[in-house]
């Protein structure tokens, strides 16, 4: 049973809440980093303008009593504290005296002053005993620095607002956070439990359900992992119907001739045949069956040995056409006897590189349905043609054909279109499975084409090599 804490869900709302926890307090702190600087920088401009604003009334000469209660009146009419000083000491002015550190410009300052640049400061003020922002401008008469429009505002009031502003902050922050849980909590939900379906199916199909299906409710990776999950259950569920009905056919396939072979020799011990004649007819059933028997082990063993790794093939050099003529003289008896035609238009130049004993499996295969499933007085055409890289063998016959729904399933394992006729020619309905299994192992491919009562066209290609392979 697995554990809440390392569950897929847990993690991923871990993950998404401590992103949304970081992102807020890297929010926060770059808030009011650039809160404070931007109001600070305000701040410094709008001193700058009121000292400007007072120092505009200012013609030159000393400092007089109406310009001092002016700026007065203006510092007890504004939020700032403004106030104007013409004291030398005060102004640095102290060369040659002994230098006096409780002065409210220092000599840089001073010469800054006296160029007629504005002074900026913040920080910690030693006359007034706290963290101020401030502007200086100088009060200039030919270039005698008479005085200065002091003004500035404690860092003090910018700390409550930053306070207050946090307070704000902390407050919107907790509501966000809340919210976001909930909606991840609710998102997550929505996201894992279609996985937690697909979990749970797997542990069905695992247990032998499978007709399980999952109801696909999105068009993402998840519904198109549910998807694959259906389509991967539908194969298992087919496969194993085709493994049970294989089973089924192989059963079915052993169990006719065994019965026949038992039914024949039980008659024969039993004294049911009378004579002679009828012994050997009895014997020639039960040899038939049994080749039957022989033949379906033998498809057996080739499909096992097909489907696994281990198979291999020895393949050498084999001229095509002088191959193909070589398996067709074993069938002159057969195509006398039903009085079947035969063309060949064999190209003699293909040289393929296969195993020489698949590749007669192969002909045979295909030229046995060819005469088996032709009518006497039919005809039968085979064609060989050089391509590049490859060539073709094309097998037609005059045959019965092959009905169009039964075509796309002829190679299938078991298959059969008639099933009373391949019992009774003694086939297992395994040949063409095989067929297909060792021409795709050479590299080939096979196709078939039919129209029922007309006939049927087998084309199979195999790749070639040159003639100087050898060389």
């Amino acid at each position: 049973m697995s554990n809440k804490w390392s569950s897929l869900s847990f993690k991923l709302w871990l993950t998404i809440i401590t992103a949304i926890i970081l992102s807020v307090l890297f929010a926060y702190s770059l808030s009011q980093y650039y809160y404070k600087n931007l109001y600070v920088e305000k701040l410094k401009t709008d001193l700058i303008n009121e000292a400007s604003l007072l120092g505009a009334d200012y013609f030159g000469g000393e400092i007089s009593d109406d310009f001092k209660q002016q700026v007065e009146w203006f510092n007890s009419k504004s939020d700032s504290e403004v106030f104007v000083v013409n004291n030398p000491r005060e102004l640095s002015a102290c060369l040659p005296f002994e230098i006096n550190y409780d002065t409210l410009i220092s000599a840089e300052e001073r010469q800054m002053l006296l160029d007629g640049k504005v002074v900026e400061k913040e920080g910690y003020e030693k006359r007034f005993e706290k963290n101020i922002v401030a502007a200086i401008i100088p009060l200039i008469d030919e270039d005698r620095l008479e005085g200065i429009i002091y003004t500035y505002i404690p860092v003090d009031s910018i700390t409550d607002l930053l306070k207050e502003f946090a307070a704000k902050w902390m407050v919107a922050v907790l509501l966000f956070l809340i919210v976001s849980i909930l909606l991840t909590t609710k998102w997550l939900k929505k996201l894992v439990s279609p996985i937690k379906e697909i979990e749970t199916a797997a542990h069905r199909v695992s247990e032998g359900d499978y007709d399980i299906q999952i109801q696909v409710k999105s068009h993402d990776e998840i519904g198109n992992l549910a998807h694959a999950f259906n389509e991967m259950a539908k194969s298992i569920h087919l496969e194993e119907e085709r493994k049970k009905e294989f089973l089924e056919n192989v059963a079915h396939e052993l169990r006719t001739p065994l019965s026949y072979v038992k039914g024949y020799t039980q008659a024969i011990l039993d004294g049911v045949v009378k004579n002679e004649e009828e012994e050997q007819k009895y014997l020639q059933l039960i040899s038939r069956e049994a080749f039957r028997l022989q033949r379906l082990v033998g498809d057996l063993m080739d499909l096992s040995k097909l489907d696994s790794d281990q198979f291999t093939l020895n393949k050498t050099p084999i001229a095509y056409a002088q191959f193909i003529e070589d398996v067709l003289a074993k069938y002159e008896p057969i195509l006398k006897e039903k009085q079947l035609g035969l063309q060949l238009e064999l190209d003699p130049d293909p040289i393929i590189l296969g195993d020489e004993g698949r590749i007669e499996q192969i002909l045979h295969n295909v030229f046995d349905n060819a005469v088996k499933y032709t009518n006497p007085d039919g005809f039968i055409k085979i064609t060989l043609r050089q391509h590049k890289g490859d060539c073709e063998l094309i097998v037609t016959d005059t045959g019965n054909g092959i009905p169009a729904a039964d075509l796309p399933y002829v190679m299938n394992r078991f298959y059969r279109v008639n099933k009373a006729r391949s019992r009774f020619d003694g086939g297992s309905g395994l040949g063409l499975s095989i067929v297909k299994k060792l021409v795709e192992l050479q590299n080939g491919k096979i196709e078939i084409e039919s129209r029922e009562h007309t006939g049927t066209k087998v084309s199979i290609v195999l790749p070639t090599i040159k003639e100087d392979w050898t060389s």
